[in-house]
């Protein structure tokens, strides 16, 4: 029986997804700090961290050159300064978990959109939208939760992790498609991390290690950590139960409420001491 090219395409992206499975990498990406984040992930060879930055750069000033020519971009000098403030507290704090977050490139800026989100992609590409500020109208100190949360995404490699597993599974066939012959070109990587950051969500476990991962961050910046316990609950709120994109993969409110306020009680010592 012949099968159609793409059914061959796709068969053969399972075959190849399989064996990729069996030689991907198993790395630590961090430290564990106080918080004990201490799992191993496995990522793909074919997705390296350096290729997954380059093409986060580039995708990321294309996004802000986007939201510049459409008059979106860091309108408001005061709120600016204010996430730039206190991303770069946070920033300073990486090194307790990887030693050469401080060497990446951080970009940190602000997008006018109604949405209720933030994110940041590989190598510190960061930007909050101006829906987050106007409609959860959070503290420093609950900007910090926000923030460190998607640093910690960053730091942990997250966005790596997902296009590892997408890649094995076979999936986004196509960007992927090309580099393992059956287009014969090679990984949009601009695209990739577009793809892994706004569209391909977390898993829950990656959710929580954010949320342990953030909250010691912010303590260690000078920022209550249990502010993350109100932010959230702020969110849930405003999300209705889970229409915030933000939100969509995270636990239920109460579910998380409860873990968050215990990693704070577990990294308050380091917020006492900075006080």
């Amino acid at each position: 029986m012949r099968l159609h090219r793409r059914a061959r395409s796709t068969i053969f992206l399972f075959v190849l997804g399989g064996a990729l499975l069996a030689g991907c990498q198993t790395v630590r990406t961090t430290e564990p700090g106080v918080i004990g984040v201490a799992r191993t992930q496995a990522m793909s060879p074919l997705v390296s961290e350096a290729q997954l930055q380059e093409g986060a750069a580039q995708a990321y000033r294309q996004v802000i050159d986007e939201a510049a020519a459409k008059r979106r971009l860091n309108n408001d000098t005061a709120q600016l300064e204010q996430i730039r403030s206190i991303s770069r507290r946070l920033i300073d704090q990486t090194r307790i978990f990887r030693g050469d977050a401080a060497g990446w490139h951080w970009e940190i800026n602000v997008i006018a959109s109604p949405e209720v989100n933030a994110w940041c992609m590989p190598g510190g590409k960061i930007a909050v939208y101006t829906g987050l500020l106007d409609k959860a109208r959070p503290t420093p100190a609950e900007l910090a939760a926000v923030i460190g949360h998607e640093i910690a995404h960053a730091l942990r490699e997250h966005a790596r992790e997902r296009a590892s597993r997408a890649v094995t599974q076979g999936l986004l066939v196509d960007i992927i498609g090309a580099a393992t012959g059956v287009g014969g070109g090679s990984i949009d990587f601009a695209r990739l991390a577009l793809e892994v950051t706004l569209n391909l969500p977390n898993s829950r476990e990656q959710e929580d290690e954010a949320d342990r991962i953030g909250v010691e961050l912010a303590a260690r910046a000078g920022y209550d950590p249990r502010a993350a316990v109100t932010l959230w609950e702020q969110m849930a709120k405003l999300g209705g139960g889970g229409s915030i994109e933000f939100l969509s993969t995270h636990p239920a409110a109460e579910a998380r409420a409860k873990n968050v306020a215990a990693y704070a009680q577990q990294v308050l010592p380091l917020y006492e001491t900075r006080r």
